[in-house]
């Protein structure tokens, strides 16, 4: 198994998945039904702030220092992606949760934070894409803009935790722990997602 093989594996597993996680439906989800720029700005915010919040804190008790470095990093990019995209008055004490980082909460070993991460990247670009086409979408070149250089950073820092993996998985079981880690975020974001628009009385089903 290399980190190349292990995304490959993730992404074709999770097609279904990955594919209503970063549609429009999502963003509406994740907005609460208010496709507005001050929501989707706010919505883009407060999954920063989580992972800001998360990933200090690996970085804080990680025992692999370049582990702990990466984590730094990635806590470090969220807090300018939170400052760069939240609306005027964001509180992030008001917003939704986000339960993929109650998943990510509980992995304790480098090899499942590596995997944990690989796969907050991966779900980061999908809505983080559909973010970009909204802007587009409302003729907000500027906000748009702000959005793709998020994205930009996210996929460095995906690049950054398949090297991680790479580094830090050394046999079979550890592979298996940083896949079933990854598999736990994604699947903890889908079924919030299908929740979310159940209870708002949307079928979740359908891509759009």
């Amino acid at each position: 198994m290399d980190a190349d093989t292990f995304l490959s594996d993730l992404r074709a597993d999770n097609e279904t998945p990955l594919s209503r996680l970063g549609s429009s439906k999502s963003l509406y989800a994740l907005t609460g039904g208010e496709m507005t720029a001050d929501a989707v700005r706010e919505a883009a915010a407060a999954e920063a702030d989580a992972a800001a919040d998360r990933f200090e804190a690996w970085s804080a008790d990680e025992a692999s220092g370049d582990a702990a470095a990466l984590f730094g990093s990635v806590a470090e990019d969220a807090r300018d992606h939170r400052e760069a995209v939240a609306p005027e008055g964001f509180d992030p004490d008001g917003t939704r949760e986000f339960p993929e980082y109650d998943a990510l909460a509980g992995l304790k070993s480098t090899p499942a934070r590596a995997g944990g991460l690989l796969a907050r990247c991966v779900l980061a670009d999908a809505r983080v894409g559909q973010m970009v086409g909204f802007f587009v979408g409302s003729a907000d070149p500027r906000a748009a803009d702000d959005f793709r250089s998020l994205r930009g950073d996210v996929s460095d820092r995906l690049d950054d935790a398949a090297d991680l993996l790479d580094a830090v998985c050394e046999n079979d079981g550890e592979w298996a722990e940083a896949r079933e880690a990854a598999d736990a975020v994604l699947e903890a974001a889908y079924d919030d997602y299908v929740e979310t628009l159940e209870g708002m009385g949307v079928k979740p089903k359908n891509v759009c």
